[in-house]
């Protein structure tokens, strides 16, 4: 029996702004679309943030036994400055900069933010389309509108008509703004007379004669709108209405607002059930931006080639750094919050070493089956993870309890345990593989053994200094020495 018929999730559904109980459209079936990247650049660590929330919920998913069709798409076209209707498109300004063509910026960062999230250990998502893929798709959506009297065509360009929309919906039903606000905080922009009301936006726009990316229409030689291209290729693979929409918080107003309204103009329901919203990542308590200064790239961060953390950290490193706050937080990254994580991953790494080497008893003196359902409880309550970690190391206590003869488990309790641990660790918060875990651990214990043969060799010529410079400084960065008649082995912090 799958697991979903025992675990209920709650899930924060911004279109409440309450926790609901998670029940998919159709059972056993959850399908989830997330605004994937524009590929313009080297991909933002906030944006690896976003993803890397919404990849833990695809695996706990997975995990309950939900066949999970999770669509993640790539934005190659269509997303202008500022997320606006006017100025230039973002991967066109980087070809002219740059003096190549747009689908070579395409080709470079997409396989940038492929290598990034793979070094991170993501899932590969079911679909991944374009929206250069879905051009058709994406016109025969705008004609739709306009044929339900949602849209009109201005000097070839087509927009939304959000005051006409208004009338028999609510435009703002997802970020709690009124129109009456909007147009009272609207400012007349130039570019913008097209429009009959500046809270209109684009489905189509014509393209200017120095405009790269280019595709036929009813309307003009032009290119889709931005928010266009995520209903298109949302409903295109995962039906009129699905189980749950995903992104970063910054994306709920205008683009997440917009897409609710194109799928009710055109399709006369809501698109999705669920509305799921990742909060920001910071840097030294303040928002990161290229133009400060107060910015780090994933690349930075792994090789330490920075002037910001002390060293570079491991791709589980960052993973399990992230995964301590709640993707509906802010999470805060510091130098002093990596190496707590890291000496924290490194607690967990050994226990999950530590347990293979543990015997079963004759007798279970610890509730293994009451601590495994306190973890998914943890992710029940809308994937709480910081909560689920801290019981990860209630299990850490328990397996040093268990090798120091402290405690005993059967050998139910004991496989129970072990598999449990797994499953969340590797499965479920993605940090390692076993077979990197391995070859990490190997390496570590190589270098720690030449380091304890060194220290006694100075012993041995009364060299006490450098010996205990050797344990001090392994002691300093959380790795302590135990000497005994049977020579010296050392532990993880």
């Amino acid at each position: 029996m799958a697991l979903y018929n025992t675990q209920q999730i709650k899930i924060y559904n911004s279109l409440s702004g309450e926790k609901e109980i998670f029940e998919p459209i159709t059972k056993g079936y959850v399908g989830m679309y997330v605004c994937g990247p524009t590929v313009y650049s080297n991909v933002h660590l906030g944006n690896v943030r976003t993803f890397m929330s919404f990849d833990m919920i695809f695996r706990y998913l997975k995990h309950l036994g939900y066949k999970v069709r999770y669509v993640r798409n790539i934005t190659d076209a269509g997303h202008l400055e500022n997320d606006a209707d006017v100025g230039e498109d973002k991967i066109t300004k980087k070809a002219r900069v740059e003096e190549i063509e747009p689908m070579e910026v395409v080709q470079r960062y997409t396989v940038d933010f492929h290598n990034v999230l793979q070094k991170l250990n993501f899932l590969s998502p079911s679909i991944e389309p374009t929206a250069t893929g879905h051009i058709i798709e994406q016109i025969e959506l705008i004609q739709t509108i306009i044929d339900n009297g949602f849209a009109y065509e201005v000097n070839g360009s087509v927009y939304f008509d959000v005051h006409k929309y208004n009338e028999s919906n609510e435009y703002g039903i997802l970020s709690k703004r009124k129109l009456e606000d909007l147009i009272h905080n609207t400012r007349t922009l130039d570019g913008q007379s097209d429009k009959r009301n500046p809270q209109d936006f684009a489905l189509w726009k014509k393209a200017e004669p120095t405009h790269i990316m280019r595709w036929p229409s009813p309307w003009s030689d032009g290119f889709p709108g931005w928010h266009l291209e995520c209903t298109a290729m949302s409903t295109k693979y995962l039906g009129d209405s699905f189980d749950i929409h995903g992104g970063g918080m910054d994306l709920k107003f205008p683009h997440h607002e917009c897409e609710i309204a194109q799928n009710q103009a055109a399709k006369g329901q809501a698109p999705v059930k669920y509305w799921m919203h990742a909060n920001m990542l910071e840097l030294n308590g303040a928002r990161m931006s290229k133009s400060t200064g107060n910015y780090i790239n994933p690349a930075e961060l792994f090789s330490g080639e920075n002037d910001i953390m002390s060293k570079g950290f491991s791709s589980g490193v960052i993973r399990f750094f992230m995964m301590q706050a709640s993707y509906r937080s802010v999470l805060d990254l510091t130098n002093d919050g990596l190496l707590a994580a890291e000496k924290g991953f490194n607690r967990l790494m050994e226990a999950v070493k530590n347990l293979q080497d543990i015997k079963a008893g004759d007798s279970s003196t610890l509730n293994i089956k009451d601590w495994q359902q306190k973890c998914y409880d943890a992710m029940n309550d809308d994937f709480n993870t910081p909560i689920l970690i801290a019981h990860l190391f209630e299990a850490v206590k328990h397996i040093n309890q268990l090798k120091e003869n402290k405690a005993t488990l059967v050998l139910e309790d004991l496989e129970l345990l072990n598999v449990t641990l797994n499953n969340f660790i590797f499965d479920v918060l993605g940090l390692e593989n076993s077979q990197n875990f391995e070859g990490e651990t190997d390496k570590l214990d190589a270098t720690i053994a030449l380091l304890i043969k060194l220290r006694k060799e100075a012993r041995i010529n009364k060299d006490f200094a450098l010996s205990d410079q050797i344990r001090d400084e392994l002691a300093e960065v959380g790795i302590t020495l135990k000497d005994s008649r049977e020579g010296t082995t050392y532990s993880v912090k």
